[in-house]
Formats: C-alpha cells, structure tokens, sequence
C-alpha cells in the first residue's frame, strides 16, 4: 500500500496561504501528507472530508507541478475542470513540486432545463 516510503521521491507542497510547506512522496496522496505534517494548533491548509474523493471537501487548483490523478467522480471536478488543474487532493499524487490553492465549493446544485 502507498505509504510516502523512503525509496519513492519526494517532492515540495506548497499551499497558498500556508506558511508551511509539506514534503510528499510520489506514492502518497497530497491530502494524506499534509494531514501528517500539519498538525493543530496550525490550520490545514485544504479542507479534510472522506478522503476517498465522494465530498469534494479537498478540492484544489494546482498553479504549478505535475501530478497523477486517481480516477474520481466527475461530481466535485468536472473534465474540464481538471483540464484547468482542478483536482481532489486525496486523489493526487505529486509527480513534480506542486503549488496548490484550496478551491473548495460547497454543494453542487443539479443543473435544471431551462436555466
């Protein structure tokens, strides 16, 4: 199981408006990393939900880096979302140094004919 090992590299997080930047390893989930190094009294930068990808709590834009995405409902981050670098936290991992900016939306309202 993925678990941010030694022998898989890491990479540089960084969060905008975080002061704290987190290293990832290439086999772990940017959301997993970040709940291990950013610890209370300091606030997480990115919502924490189900961490499976169903909430859509961990929703980011990454501005900088590469990244491989877990397949995911389109629910939280549509196709053309992700073309734009949307993404689940909890289901990324870093490929490159990331920047990321939470992005989350709250509840999606169903979209009705004739809006």
């Amino acid at each position: 199981m993925p678990d941010g090992s030694p022998l898989s590299a890491l990479h540089s997080i960084r969060f905008k408006g975080c002061e704290t930047d987190i290293l990832c390893a290439e086999d772990q989930k940017v959301l997993m990393a970040m709940e291990q190094k950013i610890h209370f009294p300091n606030p997480r930068p990115v919502r924490v939900g189900c961490r499976k990808g169903g909430c859509g709590a961990c929703r980011v834009k990454v501005t900088k880096g590469s990244y491989t995405a877990e397949k995911s409902s389109r629910t939280h981050v549509t196709e053309e979302e992700a073309a734009e670098g949307y993404a689940l936290a909890c289901r990324i991992s870093p490929r490159s140094d990331l920047e990321l900016e939470p992005a989350f939306l709250g509840p999606r309202r169903p979209v009705e004919n004739g809006d």
